[in-house]
């Protein structure tokens, strides 16, 4: 027996100090409900947790560009929809003032509509969507992953030949009908290939979305598996240290007390 030095009481000391440990660390993730509560406890984890942190939030940022760029296909087509009812009329004008029964007076008549509507057809040319120009034949980049990649829309150019012959044309004579109508006819031909290519983009874009999302759920899962504690394990664990403070600080008690047995010999 020694008096100086009580190898029990520092053993005891010691397991209790590793408890309180793993007490205080499991005490932190469940209040974190994370497992990763220092770079300690998992280094590569954390490492791969926030890239993949990084890419989910730049995955929200492509889904909201492609939101976007769906929203501007839209607006180009709700515009392009009209338009397309603007050249119907224009062509039944056309149609109309080609009749032998009617005078040029008859046809100056119909001429003012058709130059009203042509002068509609104009003005939307020049709408824009936040800025910047729906009807330009400047191409619109759309971002479709989280590495930045991107693929173009062509543009819908209401200042081609094609829609700005139709619009300068005149019902005012019978020539001037029969000469707006092909213009007029080939516009309409046009349109059509135009709003036809913008459905194929915003069908494209709905599948990019969708794509999006399911991307960010698996990512979101993955750092999930790496970063996030399960409570029902880590409850489990916490308890089983808390039994071992508690019994490690009731066995240092015993310990600190052993030395006093010496007293006994010394009486």
């Amino acid at each position: 027996m020694v008096i100086n030095t009580n190898i029990q009481a520092q053993t005891a000391a010691s397991n209790l100090n590793s408890s309180q440990a793993m007490l205080s660390r499991s005490l932190a993730r469940l209040s974190s409900g994370s497992k990763i509560v220092n770079p300690s406890d998992d280094a590569a984890g954390l490492a791969v947790s926030s890239r993949l942190d990084a890419q989910t939030r730049r995955l929200d940022a492509a889904k909201s560009n492609v939101g976007n760029a769906i929203s501007f296909t839209q607006v180009q087509d709700g515009y392009l929809k009209k338009i397309a009812g603007a050249f119907d009329r224009m062509s039944e004008l056309a149609i109309l003032a080609q009749d032998d029964t009617k005078s040029n007076a008859d046809r100056g008549l119909y001429d003012a509509e058709f130059q009203q509507i042509s002068s509609y057809i104009t003005n939307t040319a020049n709408k824009d969507f936040n800025g910047v120009s729906l009807f330009s034949n400047a191409a619109i980049s759309v971002t479709v992953d989280s590495d930045g990649n991107t693929f173009s829309m062509n543009g819908v150019d209401l200042g081609a030949a094609t829609y700005t012959s139709a619009t300068a044309a005149n019902v005012a004579t019978k020539v001037g009908a029969s000469a707006a109508l092909s213009v007029v006819k080939a516009a309409i031909t046009q349109l059509a290939t135009d709003r036809a290519t913008i459905g194929a983009y915003q069908s494209r874009m709905q599948f990019t979305s969708e794509q999006l999302t399911v991307s960010k759920e698996n990512l979101t899962a993955a750092a999930s598996r790496i970063k996030d504690v399960d409570i029902a394990e880590e409850s489990t664990q916490y308890a089983r240290y808390q039994i071992l403070v508690n019994s490690g600080t009731a066995m240092l008690a015993q310990a600190n007390q052993l030395p006093q047995s010496v007293l006994k010999l010394l009486q």
